[in-house]
């Protein structure tokens, strides 16, 4: 079920967006309708990771190799598909790509590496563990008491 959540398998809670807003139901709805035409891409849900053993989060910085740069979007698609990789940028300066991939714990990180990243020609990569995570998805994580 987690991965249909994550999928976008969501909806906004109309009733509870008219209440704070002040504003009557069917007028949120239309808005949302609206907004969902032209704007919004869909919907997630924002979880506690290590509930649903996903806990280990890391940033992973990727500079490709000249041949593969030739191609700038291929590898990033390639890498999007992976369960684990939560996103994916294609970004400039130092590195070409950066991607956020969520794992169970490091080892599963390391298999995950090792099998995935380590088969590709990409000239340097550097791994950026979360320890601490304040703010997801727009919103602030709250701490468990």
């Amino acid at each position: 079920m987690t991965d249909l959540l994550k999928g976008g398998y969501c909806t906004p809670r109309i009733s509870e967006l008219a209440k704070a807003l002040k504003e009557p139901p069917a007028t949120i709805h239309y808005n949302v309708r609206q907004l969902e035409k032209e704007a919004i891409r869909g919907y997630k849900a924002v979880f506690d990771y290590k509930m649903i053993d996903q806990g280990f989060c890391a940033y992973v910085l990727i500079h490709m190799s000249p041949e593969e740069n030739l191609d700038p979007a291929k590898i990033p698609k390639e890498l999007a598909e992976y369960s684990q990789v939560e996103s994916v940028d294609i970004v400039m300066g130092d590195w070409d790509i950066i991607i956020k991939v969520r794992t169970k714990d490091i080892e599963e990180y390391y298999q995950f590496l090792k099998n995935v990243l380590l088969k590709r020609k990409l000239s340097r990569i550097q791994t950026v563990a979360s320890t601490k995570q304040i703010k997801d998805e727009f919103m602030i994580i709250k701490e468990n008491k």
